[in-house]
């Protein structure tokens, strides 16, 4: 396994925990020739990492948890991580997506989540905005433009555009929502544990609910089982245990 490393200290700490935890060899990302046999991972896809991740045939990527993530604030398109004691996904071949298999509850009743009901009614639709970073990086240039127009095929309500950068937090949006959308935000799920179902555009993530379900989306908690065992924490990640499950695939 090649462990890429950035200059970035978010990255360099991460990336250290997965590295010992996988008995990876750690390599900064400038240094890095290409190989298309290696197997690589990374945290996060700027500074390089992502382009490196976007051509491998074999890689493992690293980012902020489904749920139970790191305490973190956002300052334009930076995300400024206030510790480092929440979880981090991992996965295999993909930026966001999950393996569908059945798992027991041990891990998800560690999260301890306070499901609240399914929502029976709300007042609009919130169309979580990707960063220019997921725009760039997945060529996502007419994404908002094209939801809101196939949003408005299957539904007469409100649009609510939000960001991270927005004024409203996302906690009160959700208060009377009656559905979230985005391409691959992991607001999704925080969505789901308050009752609003989640749709995406995301290819690996239309299963859970899609556009054309606007009106009639649901929520299985199941998928937060397979959830909880996709993600790690970083004493996970060094003491091998989270190695040992994923490599199991």
């Amino acid at each position: 396994m090649i462990v890429l490393q950035t200059d970035y200290l978010s990255n360099i700490r991460v990336t250290d925990h997965f590295a010992k935890g996988c008995n990876g060899k750690k390599i900064n990302v400038r240094d890095y020739v290409y190989n298309e046999n290696d197997t690589v991972s990374s945290y996060g896809i700027l500074r390089g990492t992502g382009k490196i991740l976007k051509k491998s045939k074999n890689f493992y990527y690293i980012d902020h948890g489904y749920i139970g993530a790191s305490s973190r604030s956002f300052s334009k398109d930076k995300t400024i991580y206030k510790d480092f004691d929440g979880y981090f996904r991992v996965v295999h071949n993909d930026f966001i997506g999950f393996k569908l298999e059945k798992f027991d509850e041990k891990r998800l009743q560690k999260l301890n989540i306070n499901f609240k009901k399914n929502r029976t009614s709300g007042e609009y639709i919130i169309l979580s905005e990707p960063s220019s970073y997921m725009v760039d990086y997945f060529n996502l240039n007419n994404w908002v433009k094209d939801t809101i127009e196939k949003i408005e095929k299957y539904t007469d309500r409100k649009i609510f555009l939000h960001n991270k950068s927005s004024n409203i937090p996302l906690d009160l949006l959700l208060e009377k929502a009656w559905a979230f959308v985005s391409f691959q935000s992991t607001a999704g799920f925080k969505a789901m544990v308050k009752g609003v179902p989640a749709h995406f555009t995301y290819e690996s993530l239309k299963n859970i609910n899609s556009i054309e379900e606007i009106e009639n989306g649901k929520i299985d908690q199941d998928i937060f089982k397979i959830l909880s065992y996709n993600q790690w924490t970083l004493e996970e990640f060094e003491s091998g245990e989270a190695w040992e499950c994923i490599s199991e695939d």
